[in-house]
């Protein structure tokens, strides 16, 4: 796990500028630093090293290929890098190898094959950079379910730059990019800011799966697609499973089974996040079945009985014999995190997990370097109750026609204007046209006009150059969840389940384990989104995923031939973080109204004061919580530090 950073046509200060990117990078590979710059210094490569695999200098990047053609800045790890190198000795592309690192397998297998053929024979997360000096062209690619992140875009004119960090590019001289006002509404709708954008005019983020190619005189991109969630999931449900649902489990164990024997591979220690959960439980499983030593495993939990479930996982670690690890955390060691948010994200992020999820990662990283996780359970194998929930509401709601239902859903709406409740919640989703269109109203929540209707945004144009339009505040913007078509999938449970690792698992999940853990310099690891259990998982009718009530169906068959099945089948209790309770407390009391003082609103001039102070005081006043009070909080917390 690394960072990675660089520019194109920086021209005089280029070498004070990528020392600036690199430093705000430390804490995503603090073992090394590397710089790299073309002949003409036209295109400049940036690196910071967390050591994983060879842990020698023969694995410092940025790194030249054999032939001297091609330069490579990587963030991540290629878990199938062994049979590349291969494949590489037996055609005689190369005749050996300097070290033991698959960057140098990966750059090889670039310079032989070219970067997509190399993509799409590779397994593993990964953000990186490509320089082709013979073509004076540069290309930036993404892994195929965002594991790791990759921000791109321009500043200063024509000036192209790319990070891991968006803090990186901030930190460039004259760096004057404004806060993107129109990205705001998606951002106060779903508590992160989706890809392709990001906080910041002219700066995006480079979708999973993409291949960006900017060629001199690097002030053009073009993005191509070669590996598409949508359309894995589209040809397996055309090229079903055929064998019986116990073959189905012994299948899909299998293929978890590879998948963690590569991800256990590292020259440094590694051990799991342990929960009670089924996700957690089966890998660390797994994980113990595939090693002759006890398996490192983590948790931590909470002296409220209603959240803690540490208890149930140091059960299953005692029954798995691994070598566990818990801490019981405080409010206060809770509480204790909330001021370094911003710092972690580079941009507004609300998802109020990040906090445990910081907290696991810290205690981890004491042991560990690198950490499997659960991630991607629930979106591949039908795990949210939401799925259930959304699925049994449209079948009701559709038995009304349509034309009843729209004019009702207006007339709904105009009544509960402003108002919570029931009747706000039928309002949105008696108008809804499909099972999607329910999902994304769901999401939606409650709708308040936060940002100031007045203020204006640019953007950049379809063709990847720097542009200066006016558009109105959420114009432009569409994420995803606006433009799935409705019945993509036959099965409209699967439908959610793709909308969910589109955008959701990607933007919200992913970018919360990765921060958090890169924060203390931990590498994540996530079987589950293994190539081969993706792309057999979308092979998989329902019932293999959801049957009779029961969620992750196959997931479970799986585990239950590890742990005792009435241990899992427990209500599950999670680890609640009660904003609600702890924003009424001295100390984040004063910490909230700060960041809300109207003064301070009305010199932003973004957001719409009266409305953020009525929000605030219906829940001081009235008891009112809405999630966008925490949106709110996080997006002026990292104003402040943005120093905006």
């Amino acid at each position: 796990m690394c960072g990675i950073a660089g520019f194109c046509n920086w021209g005089e200060g280029w070498q004070r500028n990528i020392e600036r990117m690199n430093e705000k990078m430390y804490h995503r590979g603090p073992d090394a630093s590397g710089i790299r710059a073309s002949e003409d210094d036209r295109v400049v490569l940036g690196h910071r090293r967390l050591a994983i695999v060879d842990l020698t200098p023969s694995g410092t990047q940025p790194m030249e290929s054999h032939d001297g053609r091609y330069i490579i800045a990587y963030n991540g790890e290629i878990y199938n890098y062994g049979s590349i190198q291969e494949k590489l000795l037996e055609e005689r592309k190369v005749a050996a190898f300097r070290g033991t690192s698959d960057t140098e397998v990966l750059l090889e297998a670039v310079a032989a094959y070219g970067l997509e053929k190399t993509l799409v024979m590779a397994k593993g997360m990964f953000a990186m950079a490509v320089y082709d000096r013979e073509e004076r062209v540069l290309r930036l690619a993404r892994d195929r379910v965002g594991e790791k992140p990759l921000y791109y875009g321009f500043v200063r004119g024509e000036r192209f730059v790319f990070a891991s960090d968006l803090n990186s590019i901030a930190a460039l001289e004259g760096f004057d990019n404004p806060v993107n006002i129109r990205v705001l509404e998606q951002y106060f709708r779903y508590g992160y800011i989706p890809a392709p954008y990001s906080i910041y005019e002219n700066i995006r983020k480079l979708e999973p799966g993409k291949i960006l190619e900017i060629k001199f005189p690097f002030n053009k991109y073009r993005i191509k697609t070669y590996w598409s969630m949508a359309e894995t999931a589209v040809r397996g449900q055309e090229h079903p499973f055929q064998g019986t649902e116990t073959e189905a489990s012994e299948e899909l164990e299998r293929l978890l089974k590879n998948a963690i024997r590569g991800q256990m591979a590292a020259d440094v220690p590694v051990g799991a996040f342990l929960s009670a959960g089924i996700d957690s439980s089966t890998v660390v499983a797994l994980m113990q079945s595939l090693s002759e030593k006890k398996v490192k495993s983590f948790t931590i939990g909470m002296w409220d009985e209603k959240f803690n479930e540490a208890e149930a996982a140091k059960q299953i670690a005692e029954h798995l014999g691994t070598e566990h690890t818990e801490l019981y955390i405080t409010e206060e060691d809770a509480r204790g995190v909330i001021p370094k948010l911003a710092q972690m994200f580079g941009e507004p992020f609300a998802d109020s997990s990040q906090i445990p999820t910081y907290l696991v990662s810290r205690m981890t990283r004491e042991h560990v370097t690198v950490s499997l996780s659960g991630d991607g359970g629930d979106e591949l194998f039908c795990g949210y109750n939401s799925y259930g929930s959304v699925d049994r509401v449209w079948n009701k709601i559709r038995q009304i026609p349509y034309g009843i239902r729209k004019p009702a859903s207006v007339l709904l709406g105009a009544a509960a204007e402003g108002r919570k409740g029931a009747l706000a919640v039928k309002a949105r989703l008696l108008g809804a046209g499909s099972i999607e269109d329910v999902y994304l109203r769901s999401e939606i929540g409650e709708r308040l006009c936060i940002v100031r209707k007045d203020r204006k945004s640019s953007k950049q144009d379809e063709n990847g150059r720097a542009a200066r339009l006016t558009e109105a505040p959420g114009t432009g913007c569409l994420t995803v969840m606006d433009r799935y078509p409705a019945g993509m999938l036959a099965e409209p449970q699967h439908n959610l389940m793709l909308m969910d690792l589109l955008m959701y698992h990607p933007d919200d999940i992913l970018n919360k384990v990765d921060r958090t853990a890169m924060a203390v310099s931990l590498e994540t690891r996530v079987p589950m989104l293994d190539r081969d259990v993706v792309e057999f998982a979308w092979t998989l009718p329902l019932s293999c995923r959801r049957k009779d009530g029961v969620t992750k169906k196959i997931l479970r068959d799986v585990l239950y031939r590890y742990v005792p099945r009435e241990w899992m089948e427990r209500p599950k209790k999670g680890f609640s973080i009660p904003l609600h309770k702890w924003l009424r407390e001295p100390g984040l009391r004063e910490w909230a109204e700060s960041l809300i003082d109207r003064s301070v609103l009305d010199a932003q001039g973004i957001l719409d004061t009266d409305v953020v102070w009525r929000i605030w005081t219906d829940y001081m006043e009235r008891g009112i919580w809405r999630v966008q009070i925490w949106y709110i909080l996080m997006f002026q917390e990292w104003m402040r530090h943005a120093g905006r």
